[in-house]
C-alpha cells in the first residue's frame, strides 16, 4: 500500500500513475482473453437455457435467480454485476433498472443484461424481448435497435475513434425520429472491471486499440413502452473485432404467459 512504501522508504516520493496501469489493462493477453470468451459463453448458455421460459409467469426476480444459479453451475465464480431483468412499460424503459418482483406479463417488452465471473474477468452481454406477438410498434422499435448495433459491430476496427463507434449506433436513431429514446453511450471496456477504459460515448476521446474489448450496446427506451438492448462483447482484432456472444438476436417473440 502506499503507506507502507512511504513507511519503508522514507527519502522516496511516491507519485500515482492511474494513466499506465489504466493503458496496461486495457490490451488483453491471450489468457485474459480466454477468461473472458469462457465467462461470454457461460452467460450465453445460460441465458439460452432461461429464455424460453419467461413467458412461464415467472418474476424478474425468478428469472435474475435462476440464471445466476445457472452461471454457477456451468463453471461461473458468479454474476458480473447485479443481473438486470426489466419488464414492462416502465421497468424496461429504464436502462439500469433494478429486478424487483413484478410478474412479467403478455405484450411486455423485457430486458436481460446478463454476465459471468471468471477468475475476475468479467463478460457482459443483453438480449431483448417481446411476451407474445410484438405490435407494429414493438416490431418497429426493435428492429431499429438490431439495425444500429450491427452498424456498431460493422464499425469497430483498430484505430476508431470511440466517439464514432457511438455515432455509429446513434445516427440510425436520430434518421429514425428516435434520437432522445436513446439516454445512454453504445459501450465500454470490460475486464477486471465491468465497466473500464475505454468508453464509447459522443465525448469519447479514445481510440479502439487491437486487443481491447469492449460492449457494443445501444438501445431505445420510452416510458410508457419500455425498451430494448442489444449487447454484445468484442475484442477488437486488426480486420474488426471478434464477438464472444454469440446469442440469436433475430427473433425477440416468446410464448405469452399461462392463462390461469
Amino acid at each position: 500500500t502506499h503507506a507502507a512504501w512511504t513507511d519503508f522508504a522514507t527519502d522516496l516520493t511516491l507519485e500515482p500513475d492511474d494513466a499506465s496501469i489504466t493503458s496496461l489493462r486495457r490490451v488483453k493477453d491471450t489468457g485474459e482473453l480466454a477468461r473472458i470468451e469462457f465467462a461470454a459463453a457461460i452467460a450465453d448458455r445460460a441465458l439460452a437455457e432461461v429464455a424460453p421460459t419467461l413467458g412461464d409467469g415467472l418474476t424478474e426476480a425468478d428469472v435474475r435467480d435462476e440464471l445466476e444459479h445457472r452461471m454457477r453451475r456451468l463453471g461461473a465464480d458468479g454474476p458480473s454485476y447485479a443481473t438486470i431483468v426489466a419488464s414492462g412499460p416502465d421497468h424496461a424503459a429504464r436502462p439500469h433498472h433494478e429486478t424487483g418482483r413484478r410478474r412479467i406479463a403478455e405484450g411486455d417488452t423485457v430486458i436481460i443484461d446478463v454476465g459471468a465471473l471468471i477468475d475476475g474477468y468479467h463478460s457482459d452481454m443483453t438480449r431483448s424481448f417481446v411476451i407474445g406477438d410484438a405490435s407494429p410498434r414493438q416490431r418497429e422499435v426493435y428492429d431499429l435497435v438490431l439495425a444500429s448495433q450491427l452498424a456498431g459491430l460493422a464499425a469497430v476496427a483498430p484505430g476508431l475513434p470511440a466517439k464514432e463507434l457511438d455515432a455509429a449506433c446513434r445516427q440510425p436513431f436520430v434518421d429514425a425520429g428516435y434520437g432522445d429514446w436513446f439516454i445512454h453511450g453504445t459501450g465500454h471496456g470490460v475486464g477486471l472491471d465491468i465497466h473500464e477504459d475505454p468508453f464509447a460515448a459522443s465525448v469519447s476521446t479514445a481510440e479502439l486499440a487491437e486487443g481491447d474489448v469492449v460492449t457494443v450496446e445501444p438501445g431505445l427506451y420510452r416510458g410508457g413502452f419500455g425498451g430494448f438492448r442489444i449487447e454484445d462483447l468484442v475484442t477488437v482484432t486488426p480486420s474488426g473485432c471478434r464477438r464472444f456472444t454469440h446469442l440469436s438476436k433475430d427473433a425477440p417473440c416468446l410464448p405469452s404467459p399461462p392463462t390461469t
